[in-house]
């Protein structure tokens, strides 16, 4: 057998062992990535328009389960309370237990102890307002204020504000926190810059991001490792016969 036989040979075993190796962690993260999304996260269809322009009714988000105690001011949560319908609802969290909230400062914003919040999702609002009527309010120790992002004509803690609790809900109500729109395709949900300047910051994103990562690299690594094998043979046949279809090594010879 030549040399150039067993060089073939030899790159033949290895490039099989290295597209079983691909086929394997390929597998491994993108199954891993579906289980792990099971674990973190839950899917949710979102009913109404209260959110718009975030999210919209119909839109179908992704849902980190978190615990009430891990809610930050802008994050937009889903909670389900008695005295709100005692159904699955859609909201943001602009205050926390403690927090002076009212509306509104001369320019039309929010304010939350004394700081006034600029809020990018309010812009269609008539005159930009953040809400269509005022309102004032202090947060109990445990509960969260609500606002749907379209304030002229989401039902949320403005209308409850004489319930007890000053309209605001406790933090155990909530079982998941919006980190994406799924479907149509959206992207991430944008924790807003004007919360992270009061105490307490805002939440960190979740790992949807490293999911997608995951689920998008195994996918590649299974079809680039699949691929390999009929690719290789391929290139082998061409390599024996050569351009013009003769078999590699099969030299002629003329008598003279």
């Amino acid at each position: 057998m030549s040399g150039t036989g067993r060089t073939n040979g030899g790159h033949g075993r290895l490039g099989s062992v290295l597209s079983g190796l691909a086929v394997a962690v390929g597998c491994v993260l993108f199954l891993g990535g579906f289980v792990w999304g099971a674990v973190e996260y839950q899917p949710y269809t979102v009913p109404t328009d209260s959110m718009d322009p975030t999210v919209k009714a119909g839109d179908r988000v992704l849902a980190q389960r978190i615990s009430g105690d891990d809610v930050r001011r802008g994050d937009v949560v889903v909670f389900k309370d008695a005295q709100w319908g005692d159904m699955p609802m859609v909201k943001r969290v602009v205050g926390v237990g403690g927090d002076k909230v009212a509306c509104c400062d001369d320019k039309g914003r929010l304010s939350v102890n004394g700081k006034s919040i600029e809020e990018p999702y309010v812009a269609r609002m008539p005159g930009g307002l953040a809400s269509t009527t005022g309102f004032g309010a202090t947060v109990p120790k445990g509960q969260l204020f609500l606002l749907g992002d379209e304030r002229s004509g989401s039902l949320d803690s403005r209308v409850h504000l004489q319930d007890q609790g000053q309209g605001s809900v406790p933090r155990s109500t909530v079982t998941a926190r919006i980190d994406a729109v799924a479907w149509p395709p959206g992207g991430l949900i944008e924790r807003p810059d004007a919360f992270a300047a009061l105490p307490g910051g805002v939440s960190e994103p979740g790992p949807v991001t490293l999911l997608v990562g995951s689920v998008a690299l195994g996918a590649l690594l299974i079809l680039g490792g699949a691929a390999y094998g009929p690719v290789a043979q391929r290139l082998s046949r061409r390599r024996r016969t050569g351009p013009t279809g003769r078999t590699g090594g099969e030299v002629s010879t003329v008598a003279r």
